[in-house]
């Protein structure tokens, strides 16, 4: 059904609507199923299409009945969540629905860039709160509150709420270990079950009810990861533990250790199966909640082992049996009370378990003590229904303090160091409103605690944007709500509240009368319209209007439950047992007793849970809240059953239309316009919305300073708009806020997605160009920088060179200059031996023509004159050869007479005479014979030269050798 249309109808019908609306009242709520097919006749064209509205201010008119046949539609089509402006309404479907809520869902929605435009789910409203704290929008910390009746869902859409955040913020961490991350995701999973177990019960109205309420807060570092967790708890109904109403169970944990214990501990225990206990009615009913090894698994992994865990069980066996022990009276009222002779097993079973002596608990079970000045002690034997209340106190304020230790423990555990996280995001899971037959204090604080959180929303939502809409100048005309402002001061209105007198009757030293405490309610209260009473019933009691229903409470026992008196030698017998966590529980209960007694106050119930109750909405108003209706669908919990009766007093009670209306008609988005400027300011460039974004230049806040910096804003996000909706449908701009609707907040922030992408674009641009330049200067800057290490290298190695040729130079001219001084030396030697030598004598003519050689084997040397020397050497077994030749022939004859004989055998050797007759140096040239002897030289520095890289014969050898 397109807008057109449905306008066109709705224009006619919504008159006619009210007008039914008004005529047929809550007189004609029997008959509804009748009312609703006449008034949607004209509306509903194709009730075919009413599935397909995922957000409810799409109908049109939007009534109560209208709304109704839509979510029915949604249901039938097994579409369980639904859209209402601001609030998201869940239907219970009461059976598991497969791949509603699987991880590949929770990644799905997590990854969406725009979730809102998905298909509605708990997990937009979880993903919208931790954009937000990603974001860091201006209050960062979020509330996620689930409301509703008892047995709606809440705890189960708490628990889906944790379990996304679970994984979706601790499923990729950088700075943590994989292994940390695990265990943080699995301590703030593990501590669901246990609170459930000890702190949820089967109702009338719920199997899984919770009877206490807890505030979650999820704990995130910088980075937006899941760090750790802490939980709040609000007034534990602990009278469940000694009293069960008709037809209702006591906690999980007992009954999931009467059907999951192994035999070793049932033996330990003292639960055989077939024991019955007076606290455990309905046992044989079968719940998925009985799950022990699950609980017992979640301690472990929370850091509670086997031994601790034997001491909680030992103590919760110990409550089962103190509840089995029953009293009769004795005709002396002197006397104390009796124990019934088939208790007097549990009082000894209930001894051992809780580890205290048995005389005592006998003893301060049927007998009170009272002191009489400082020293002097009393015994008052008490009265039967004394001994009763006794018995039951013991055992409430034992779990009581049981459960407060499971919480701090639970903390200790998953509670981050608060140096490590910086935002948090908080699931409230409060009990729902209820009216039973039967309703006594703990109905009147829960109530209670319902009134205020509808009252928050009402002041959040309904009263506070409507009443901005007027103050910034919107047009707008007042949409009518249910507020519940008389029923709170009503309850807590001081001096004459509910709660104020009743603290005053519990303070006096005096007993209760509940008839007199009704007198002095009507006296005091008579001028609230939101107190009545039965003027027919005979039980003092009083009626409270609240914003969902009348609720009858009644005056007897309440201020007994108010003042929650504890015995203080009961505490005294359990600070001496000898189970280490029960002494723990009650180690500083005594202090803590004592200086209440001196201070002379009472702190009762009600202005215990009132305190708590004031400190948790003081965390509201300090986060964004976002809001989810749970609605059951019907009282019987049976699954996809829709009952329109007690659907529609559930949306009438949480004003649901209202939202809508005010939804459909208003601007969920205000944001103050230098906030608006510092977010969206780079959209234009005009200096005004620069300086208005810095904060500088401007002082001002208001439309006459920043309106045209957020105009031209504004102008710039709307050039590339192409829907139909026009500017006052999407936009308006007030005094000091900007008022915004969701597409018009999507399309500016697409605008601010594409202007940053530009920008930064452009960053990238001129950051690459100045990287580049950049290396260019730098590999030029190299270049130069090696060019001139390699040129100082190069000096450097010429310079070494010139220093170490001038160092060789002077070695080599010093070296010469010695052997020009040795040779010299040996010069001057030959000139003496030559001058000392005699004239050689005369040859033979015929041998000097014929070139003869004349041998000798005198020690004298044989004169050889002329060629050949060989011959004369080759028939010379072992002669002195001394020869006198000039010229060619001394050279051919030295020759040849080394090439003949002196190489080729080993036998002869040629010889100098320098150790004889000496030599003479071939630079002396000499004109008469030589006589050589052909070896190394001798001489000391013959063979020395700097080139070591010549080969052969070197130095004056190679000289000697040359000259011949």
């Amino acid at each position: 059904m397109n807008s057109e249309k449905c306008q066109r109808i709705g224009n006619g019908q919504e008159e006619k609507v009210k007008g039914v609306l008004k005529k047929s009242g809550h007189a004609h709520r029997k008959s509804l199923n009748d009312s609703l097919d006449g008034e949607l006749k004209g509306f509903l064209i194709d009730e075919g299409q009413l599935h397909t509205y995922d957000d409810l201010t799409k109908v049109n008119p939007v009534t109560p009945t209208t709304v109704l046949k839509c979510l029915q539609a949604r249901y039938r089509a097994q579409v369980f969540y639904t859209h209402a402006g601001c609030t998201l309404v869940a239907l219970n479907p009461f059976q598991p629905i497969p791949g509603l809520y699987t991880l590949e869902v929770m990644k799905q929605y997590h990854c969406a860039p725009q979730p809102q435009e998905s298909k509605p789910h708990i997990f937009i409203v979880a993903e919208e709160a931790y954009r937000n704290v990603q974001g860091q929008v201006d209050p960062v910390n979020q509330s996620l509150v689930v409301s509703g009746e008892s047995g709606a869902g809440k705890t189960w859409t708490s628990r889906c709420l944790m379990k996304y955040y679970a994984t979706v913020a601790a499923s990729s961490s950088q700075m943590k270990s994989q292994d940390t991350v695990e265990m943080i995701e699995r301590r703030v999973l593990d501590s669901n079950p246990i609170m459930e177990a000890f702190g949820n019960a089967c109702t009338l109205r719920n199997s899984n009810s919770s009877r206490f309420g807890k505030y979650i807060q999820l704990q995130l570092d910088r980075s937006q990861l899941l760090v750790g967790a802490s939980v709040q708890t609000y007034l534990l109904e602990k009278t469940r533990v000694a009293a069960q109403p008709a037809n209702e169970r006591n906690f999980h944990i007992f009954y999931q250790m009467t059907k999951g214990a192994s035999v070793d501990q049932r033996k330990d225990w003292k639960i055989p199966y077939d024991q019955s206990f007076a606290w455990l009615p309905n046992a044989e009913k079968a719940l998925e909640e009985d799950c022990f090894n699950e609980t017992v698994e979640a301690m472990l992994h929370l850091g509670i082992d086997t031994e601790k865990q034997g001491h909680i069980f030992r103590i919760l066996a110990g409550l089962l049996h103190l509840g089995n022990i029953t009293f009769c009276t004795v005709a002396d009222e002197s006397q104390p009370c009796d124990i019934k002779e088939h208790s007097k097993d549990c009082v000894q079973d209930c001894a051992g378990l809780l580890d205290i002596p048995v005389e005592e608990l006998q003893t301060y079970l049927r007998v009170q003590t009272l002191r009489a000045g400082n020293q002097s002690v009393l015994f008052r034997p008490c009265s039967l229904a004394d001994c009763w209340v006794r018995r039951d106190c013991l055992a409430k304020v034992i779990y009581a303090q049981l459960f407060e230790w499971l919480v701090m423990f639970i903390n200790d555990s998953v509670c981050a160091k608060k140096s490590t996280w910086c935002n948090f995001i908080g699931l409230l899971d409060v009990y729902g409103f209820e009216c039973f037959q039967v309703n006594s204090l703990e109905q009147l604080c829960i109530n209670y605690a319902n009134e205020k959180l509808q009252q928050h929303f009402v002041a959040h939502y309904l009263k506070a944007q409507q009443e901005e809409y007027v103050s910034e100048g919107l047009e707008w005309s007042f949409v009518k709500y249910q507020d519940n402002q008389g029923c709170l001061d009503l309850l807590e209105g001081i001096p004459t509240g509910v709660f104020s007198l009743l603290n005053e009757e519990c303070r006096l030293n005096r007993a209760s009368d509940a008839k007199q405490f009704q007198g002095r309610l009507e006296k005091e209260l008579s001028g609230n319209s939101s107190m009545s009473r039965d003027k027919f019933s005979k039980l003092p009691h009083f009626t409270v209007a609240h914003y969902a229903g009348k609720v009858s409470y009644q005056i007897e026992g309440m201020m007994e439950k108010n003042k929650d008196p504890v015995p203080p030698e009961l505490i005294h017998l359990v600070q001496k047992s000898q189970n280490p966590l029960l002494h723990q529980l009650f180690a500083d209960r005594q202090a803590e007793d004592q200086g209440a007694r001196g201070l002379r106050q009472v702190v009762t119930v009600v202005s215990r849970f009132k305190n708590s109750l004031e400190s948790l909405m003081k965390i509201l108003h300090s986060t964004t809240p976002h809001y989810t209706r749970c609605i059951k669908p019907n009282p019987e919990c049976r699954p996809l059953t829709f009952r329109k009766e007690e659907v529609i007093l559930q949306l009438e009670a949480c004003g649901i239309v209202e939202t809508i209306h005010i939804s459909a008609a208003g601007f969920p988005i205000r944001i103050p316009y230098r906030s608006f400027l510092q977010r969206y300011g780079l959209l234009s460039s005009l200096t005004a919305v620069a300086q208005g974004a810095d904060g500088n230049g401007l002082e001002a806040d208001g439309m006459d300073a920043l309106g045209p910096a957020v105009e031209e804003v504004l102008s710039a996000a709307l050039r590339r708009h192409t829907r139909n909706e026009t500017r006052s449908a999407l936009v308006h701009c007030g005094r000091t806020k900007v008022f915004l609707t969701n597409s018009m907040l999507e399309l500016l922030e697409e605008s601010r997605i594409r202007a940053r992408s530009q920008r930064a674009f452009a960053i990238q641009c001129c950051w690459h160009r100045y990287q580049r330049r950049r290396r260019h200067a730098r590999r030029r800057a190299a270049i130069l920088i090696q060019a001139g290490v390699r040129s100082w290298l190069v000096r450097r190695e010429v310079q070494r060179w010139n220093q170490a040729a001038a160092v060789l130079q002077r070695s080599w001219r010093k070296w010469r200059a010695l052997m020009d001084t040795l040779a010299e030396a040996e010069l001057d030697d030959a000139e003496d031996l030559r001058e000392e030598e005699a004239a050689p004598p005369e040859l033979d003519p015929v041998l000097r023509a014929r070139g003869s050689v004349q041998l000798s084997s005198l020690p004298e040397p044989v004169m050889v004159r002329g060629w050949p020397m060989g011959l004369a050497l080759a028939s010379a077994p072992t002669i002195t050869v001394s020869m006198t030749a000039t010229g060619f022939h001394k050279m051919m004859s030295a020759m040849a007479c080394l090439s003949a004989h002196c190489f080729r055998s080993g036998e002869y050797k040629v010889e100098t005479n320098q150790f004889k007759q000496g030599v003479a140096s071939i630079r002396a040239q000499p004109r008469g014979s030589i006589k050589l002897h052909y070896q190394r030289s001798p001489l000391l520095y013959a063979d020395r030269r700097p080139d070591h890289k010549r080969d052969g014969v070197t130095g004056l050898n190679q000289i000697l050798l040359e000259g011949i």
